[in-house]
């Protein structure tokens, strides 16, 4: 048996560990405690910091699946979708082709760093899309706050 006495190395002194290692996801690799040194965050910053690799963004279905949270969040997508009435459903001529859609997944954080919202977005493959074929247009027109304050500087301006 050694006699030599196990100590962690020097240069691992800077390093902390995960708050809660235990709920981490197989999906993430790489924990940011294993390649962040915190000394110089302040202890809020470094918790909220460390909590980044406990929670997750999936990218297929077979991972939201596996989480109520994210399931729920579909849910009232689609819900908001169909109240808007946001599509229609026709026949699909025989000259026109499908143009596919995908699930974007996003968590939303508060001030305090805690989970704000899970959001989840249907999104079309517009780069599926022919000019010509799929579409005619190229812009849609938002109106947008910095939109009004231009108009409405202009028109204090000229009277």
């Amino acid at each position: 048996m050694s006699t030599t006495i196990n100590r962690p190395f020097g240069y691992l002194k800077d390093y902390r560990c995960n708050i809660n290692v235990s709920n981490t996801s197989s999906r993430v690799k790489y924990l940011l405690n294993y390649v962040l040194s915190y000394n110089k965050l302040s202890p809020f910053y470094t918790y909220f910091v460390m909590s980044l690799s406990l929670h997750f963004e999936p990218n297929t279905y077979s991972e939201v699946v596996k989480h109520d949270c994210w399931r729920k969040t579909i849910q009232c997508e689609i819900s908001a979708l169909e109240s808007n009435q946001t599509w229609e459903t026709n026949f699909l001529p025989k000259d026109k082709t499908i143009i596919g859609c995908i699930w974007v997944f996003k968590i939303k954080y508060k001030t305090d760093e805690t989970v704000e919202r899970y959001k989840a977005r249907l999104m079309a493959k517009g780069y599926t899309q022919i000019e010509g074929i799929d579409y005619h247009e190229i812009f849609s027109p938002v109106a947008k706050i910095y939109y009004y304050k231009v108009l409405l500087s202009l028109a204090s301006i000229y009277n």
